[in-house]
């Protein structure tokens, strides 16, 4: 008897993406003839089974909720993921996590494996590479079956869901403004690439604080960060060659590297380089010196995304409202030894 196959050996074998073999297997219309009978045929040869994912939802309940982040080692994570425990607990419902580790693949994977009746739905975090690629069929597919996807944080809106947010544009807007009041006339950005889409929205409340205070962008001073582990070169090139008073940084670990290639350089913090980062996590309270950072509360957007994935889970099919909300979550600034005030 053959070993039952998986979309990623298929792909693997057909030297394809498993969004490919996927869509394939659905007959869609992305893909060419020929790849498309290829990979039936492959499957067919193989017994190749997919989930049926309707089962699992209206007939029988598994009062389990699954989670997929990018990464597990980012304290906002951690916090969220904190926050959708409690309600699950409090709701009788059990969690299981599932890292993407930022791939579109093994997003696809998790989804898979988790919507094969194990869960009945899902609160999730886009992978970076699922942004770049801005493929969404599998989460289109999973909600088409009637299965309910709470997105937060880093969402598609391409797809029609309940979401929980923060207003990334604003928060990344009253940071910069702050450093501007504090005196800060050459402020430094270091950001991730445009295609993550808090990154975008980040980079944009940051012009625009400029702009309102008719400073001029200078594109020289806002670095684009791709390989997170390996930034620290880039930000100390950035702080070596700019004359530079203030840094906002979207994450706490571009914000404790930056401040200590400045230590190494002899730039005094706060004195002569104030700095405020994004995520209040345990890096920003034990750093030296400790971080002003922006607050985005996870534990609070853990527990909206439960909230609102457990009611779409206990309401009756036929009073289902298919409205979609998306709840934005409050943030605030927290003022520590990495700036004047």
């Amino acid at each position: 008897m053959r070993k039952k196959v998986t979309l990623k050996q298929i792909a693997k074998e057909l030297d394809v993406s498993i969004s490919t073999v996927s869509k394939s297997l659905k007959n869609s219309s992305e893909i060419s003839e020929d790849t498309r009978l290829k990979v039936q045929a492959f499957a067919k040869l193989y017994n190749y089974k997919p989930n049926n994912i309707a089962l699992s939802l209206k007939n029988k309940k598994t009062k389990t909720i699954g989670i997929i982040i990018p990464e597990i080692v980012h304290h906002f994570f951690a916090t969220v993921i904190s926050g959708i425990e409690q309600v699950a607990n409090e709701k009788g419902y059990n969690v299981i996590v599932c890292l993407s580790d930022e791939s579109f693949d093994k997003e696809v994977i998790n989804l898979e494996m988790l919507a094969n009746g194990s869960t009945d739905g899902f609160i999730m975090s886009l992978s970076k590479e699922t942004q770049q690629k801005k493929d969404f069929h599998h989460l289109q597919e999973v909600i088409n079956q009637g299965m309910p996807i709470v997105m937060f944080d880093r969402i598609a809106n391409e797809i029609l869901s309940d979401k929980v947010i923060i207003d990334d544009l604003l928060a990344a807007y009253q940071a910069v403004n702050f450093l501007i009041e504090e005196g800060c006339k050459k402020i430094a950005l270091i950001t991730t690439v445009d295609y993550v889409s808090v990154g975008k929205l980040r980079t944009d409340g940051y012009k625009k604080a400029l702009i309102d205070h008719n400073i001029a962008i200078d594109e020289n001073i806002i670095l684009k960060i791709e390989d997170i582990e390996n930034c620290s070169d880039a930000i100390e090139e950035l702080i070596t060659n700019k004359e530079i008073d203030g840094i906002f940084a979207v994450n706490e670990l571009f914000a404790v590297v930056a401040i200590k290639a400045a230590l190494k350089k002899d730039i005094k913090i706060p004195e002569e380089l104030s700095v405020v980062a994004f995520t209040d996590g345990i890096i920003s309270k034990f750093s030296t010196p400790t971080i002003t950072t922006i607050s985005q509360n996870g534990v609070k957007m853990g527990r909206k995304a439960a909230e609102m994935l457990i009611e779409r889970l206990e309401t009756d099919e036929e009073e289902e409202d298919e409205r979609y909300r998306t709840e934005v979550i409050e943030t605030n600034l927290i003022l520590r030894e990495s700036t004047k005030s």
